[in-house]
């Protein structure tokens, strides 16, 4: 079919649960995986934060906690 959009769904990254079509606040970040050097190294990571997270002021410590748990699984591996 022609001209059939499709939408992907988005998940929180702290609670994996859906964001909806209208949590117009919502938003993706890509961070950027650094070298030794401080050089971007053409990978990054990305984190959904839904509106209300943001509107709590809780983005900062979230993303913050997302990223200290993502050091963690690489770690691991």
């Amino acid at each position: 079919m022609k001209g059939l959009m499709s939408f992907v769904a988005r998940k929180r990254s702290a609670t994996n649960r859906l964001i909806t079509s209208k949590d117009h606040a919502s938003v993706q970040l890509n961070i950027g995986h650094l070298d030794a050097n401080g050089l971007y190294t053409g990978q990054f990571t990305t984190f959904a934060l839904c509106g209300f997270v943001r509107a709590q002021g809780d983005a900062d410590s979230g993303v913050d906690r997302l990223w200290k748990k993502k050091k963690v699984e690489a770690k691991q591996q």
